[in-house]
């Protein structure tokens, strides 16, 4: 079983690897100083199998623990306190001719008008893997918009990219015309409700025939009945009074 020391030792050299040596592995790009999003970092972490239990309150207990610990938090930031193996922004040399990246659903509209520009960091953030630039996208949105990035015509419109580790890539911008998107998904049709049916017209029965109480009319049938039972009644009534005069 492990002791408390010992969780706190592994723990510490989990974050001090990803923070200290390499944040570009787990899709993270600290600023000049070294400083990532306490939010952001805690995500990439859960995102490994050993640091899912990773919480804000975890890593206060860390630093409350230890004699050295390996992080410092400023405000809702963090950064390894050794930071002599991290690599530095530098010009991109060797750069791939599809770079990838993802937007939320919420800004593609604007993406496809405008282009594509820093929003919560201060590049905007590529990767040479489609799985990298997802991981990363899945961390503000569940399903983020995949776009994919032409470097040859971004550099012919004075695009610079700058390499922040193995597979990540940063640019100021990416123009309109410099990079495919998916279409915007189709709006749905609105749904046609019902006309209400008139409350003067009383509800349609199929193979029924209404009558009509109000506007009651005497029916031709009726008025050949009634005058066949005139002439009837006529009839018997001459038969009996013939009888009677008969003569005895």
């Amino acid at each position: 079983m492990i002791s408390f020391s010992q969780s706190h030792k592994q723990l510490s050299r989990f974050i001090e690897y990803i923070l200290g040596r390499s944040p570009h592995e787990f899709g993270l790009v600290p600023d000049q100083d070294g400083f990532v999003k306490l939010k952001e970092f805690i995500l990439a972490a859960n995102e490994e199998e050993g640091g899912r239990h990773i919480r804000q309150s975890t890593i206060n207990e860390l630093i409350n623990s230890m004699p050295d610990p390996p992080v410092e938090i400023v405000e809702n930031r963090i950064r390894a306190v050794n930071r002599d193996h991290l690599l530095k922004i530098q010009h991109a040399v060797q750069i791939p001719k599809l770079l990838y990246t993802t937007v939320t659903q919420k800004s593609h509209p604007a993406i496809l008008e405008n282009g594509i520009f820093p929003t919560q960091h201060e590049y905007v953030i590529l990767c040479a893997e489609k799985s990298l630039a997802l991981r990363i996208g899945k961390r503000r949105d569940p399903y983020p918009v995949l776009i994919t990035v032409n470097v040859l015509q971004a550099e012919e419109q004075d695009i610079f990219f700058k390499e922040a580790g193995d597979k990540i890539f940063l640019a100021e911008q990416i123009p309109v015309d410099c990079f495919t998107a998916p279409p915007l998904p189709k709006e749905k049709p609105e749904s046609r409700k019902p006309k209400k049916q008139s409350e003067q017209e009383g509800p349609k029965m199929p193979g029924s025939y209404l009558i009509d109480l109000q506007n009651k009319k005497e029916k031709p049938w009726k008025a050949v009945k009634e005058k066949n039972d005139s002439w009837k009644r006529n009839k018997k009534r001459l038969r009996k009074q013939n009888w009677k005069e008969w003569p005895e």
